[in-house]
């Protein structure tokens, strides 16, 4: 019976190595037909572990092959010609982890690829968002660094982005990296979703740089931020709300005033806008729909009116689902009531979840990316997210 088992086993043996053989002569063959390909077998190791290392990282069409089931864990070998560019040399702090997969993965770029890089991933909306990237077809890449503010706090505790490594970048070392990466990921349009007090910095570095950015962040002066980036020629989408269908509704209240100022003369307006507790400036929809309004004869209702509602008990009473209140909710009523009291009118829309504003915003990079690449516009280069409807570039 030994003698048996011991057959079967080198029987066995010889066969596995028989077939790895077969495997990497094959792998050898794709390398001399496809010169700027870049092949790489991998399992990666445990975060943490003396072996951890960042992955390759390789970019365009992918095929998926087994891994020989004897590689070590903190072995990585690759088989990369010199035409994939080395990973981007900053000392910054790992804040996702890869999935634990064995695969292999053949990759060749693509010159109609667009590299988003979402700043912040850390933040709730700009995971959301990064996601929506990676879900996105193949032409549309998440970079695999993000920029962080000077705060120590994270909204996010396990911030992977569907199995992809990011690493965070400190404020200091944001212009050497971003240097780098403009040159490893071409066609680079940058997402904002930071803090209020960070946009008008922010915009400012991206304008510097010259590379194309979507304003998600509300707050700062906005003023200030749609001249300066206009006074820079920097492509750009400014817009308090990425939501499309949102975005109709406040496009429809504008056109409402453009046809009919002053119809509601006389009127008394209250706003109330409820999101997760965490948000700290008033909603930038609310701010919009209320211009829209005093064009139409309330003038007298300012900005400061706008009610936020931000108490746990006040959000349960105004309607909001209880397992969406930190998870990410946006309600917004508006309600109109005539001088004397016989006529009473409202509009609400509400929001449950994320995904519809990080769809938009991703639709919005692309909208730059393909303006951009076309030779750009020949007039302003600030759009916001009703151009992007007007285009027809929502999907």
């Amino acid at each position: 019976r030994q003698r048996i088992r011991e057959q079967k086993f080198f029987h066995l043996s010889t066969s596995t190595r028989w077939i790895f053989a077969l495997w990497r002569r094959i792998a050898l063959h794709l390398i001399l037909l496809h010169p700027s390909a870049s092949f790489c077998i991998s399992r990666y190791p445990q975060v943490g572990s003396q072996h951890h290392r960042r992955p390759p990282r390789v970019t365009g069409p992918t095929i998926l092959l087994p891994t020989p089931p004897n590689m070590s864990a903190a072995r990585v070998v690759c088989l990369r010609s010199a035409a994939v560019p080395a990973a981007v040399p900053v000392d910054a702090r790992r804040t996702t982890q890869p999935r634990a997969s064995r695969r292999v993965v053949c990759s060749a770029g693509s010159d109609d690829t667009i590299h988003v890089l979402v700043n912040s991933c850390t933040g709730k909306m700009g995971h959301a968002t990064a996601e929506s990237v990676v879900e996105r077809n193949k032409n549309v890449k998440l970079v695999p660094y993000t920029f962080c503010g000077k705060s120590t706090g994270v909204a996010v505790g396990d911030i992977g982005v569907c199995g992809v490594p990011v690493e965070r970048v400190s404020p200091e070392e944001r212009q050497d990296a971003l240097d780098t990466i403009k040159g490893q990921y071409p066609n680079l349009v940058i997402i904002d979703y930071t803090l209020p007090m960070a946009v008008n910095d922010n915009a400012e570095f991206y304008c510097r740089n010259g590379v194309p950015f979507v304003m998600g962040t509300t707050g700062g002066d906005r003023e200030a931020l749609i001249r300066d980036t206009k006074a820079s020629g920097n492509y750009a989408v400014i817009a308090p709300n990425m939501g499309k269908q949102i975005v109709a509704f406040q496009s429809m209240m504008e056109m409402m005033a453009e046809q009919f100022p002053g119809c509601f003369d006389g009127y008394t307006l209250e706003v109330r806008e409820s999101h997760q507790r965490t948000k700290v400036d008033t909603s930038g929809t609310a701010k919009a729909v209320v211009k829209s309004f005093q064009r139409m004869g309330l003038s007298d209702f300012k900005e400061e009116d706008i009610i936020k509602v931000r108490a746990l008990d006040d959000q349960l009473a105004f309607g909001v689902p209880a397992e969406v209140i930190d998870s990410g909710h946006a309600y917004h009523t508006y309600h109109l009531t005539s001088g004397d009291g016989t006529v009473q009118l409202e509009f609400q829309h509400n929001v449950n979840g994320r995904r519809v504003y990080a769809e938009g915003t991703v639709d919005a990079a692309v909208f730059l990316a393909d303006l951009v690449k076309k030779g750009g516009s020949s007039g302003s280069r600030v759009f916001d997210m009703v151009d992007v409807l007007r285009a027809g570039a929502m999907q």
